[in-house]
């Protein structure tokens, strides 16, 4: 499965089997992990086995969580861009996973903080969690916004662009809301913008990637924010 299939395929699952990931996967994951956090300044880790997280009694925006026994936990230092950077390389994750016909699904409220399961450093702050492992039914489409209401996208954009923006809407966002703005300029640079809303910063890390893989990063440089 190339990127590209990854995120077409990909849907939040929030109801899961009790097949444990094969602890093959398991290493996998927690190489690229270790990779995401030298690469990101970040302190993600893979929690296994830990059923307490998610409770019966737990409600998401969307519905329940069920048999979920495995997560990512997605912590950092305190920075003005630690939410995009958990974004970023939180979804890279869940697209790496899915390559591996894994499940996932970004949980930013609806989990129980489980003390003994992971280590945070001094000055962490634990952003959100993505809940993984095999899904106990497929998941649906969600309704996405135009091209023109998240970017400057015209007739006249290289493809590059179009792809890029076409991939950033498949991007799963609180809510939802889609609240991240793409702008083309002068010698494809391309800007990148969160409005305000919940989770908006880590909305437009996940985006960013999106954007990334569909429009190829030799094609174009992210402004200086």
């Amino acid at each position: 499965m190339t990127l590209i299939e990854a995120i077409k395929a990909r849907h939040s699952i929030r109801a899961y089997t009790q097949q444990p990931i094969e602890p093959e996967k398991v290493a996998a994951l927690r190489q690229l992990i270790e990779q995401c956090n030298t690469e990101g300044r970040l302190n993600i880790q893979l929690v296994t086995n830990e059923p307490h997280a998610f409770g019966k009694s737990l409600l998401a925006h969307y519905g329940k969580f069920s048999n979920v026994s495995n997560y990512l936990v997605l912590a950092g230092q305190r920075a003005d861009d630690l939410d995009e950077r958990i974004g970023y390389y939180g979804e890279l994750l869940v697209l790496e996973a899915e390559r591996m016909g894994l499940n996932t699904c970004w949980v930013a409220l609806t989990f129980k903080k489980i003390a003994s399961a992971f280590t945070l450093n001094q000055d962490d702050v634990l952003r959100c969690v993505i809940s993984i492992g095999y899904g106990a039914k497929e998941g649906a489409n969600h309704k996405i916004k135009r091209p023109d209401q998240v970017s400057n996208l015209t007739p006249d954009s290289p493809d590059w662009f179009r792809r890029g923006v076409a991939a950033a809407l498949l991007a799963p966002t609180a809510i939802n809301q889609q609240k991240f703005q793409l702008t083309l300029l002068p010698d494809n640079i391309v800007e990148a913008r969160a409005k305000w809303g919940p989770y908006s910063k880590i909305d437009l890390g996940i985006a960013k990637y999106h954007f990334e893989v569909g429009a190829g990063v030799e094609n174009f440089h992210w402004k200086d924010q």
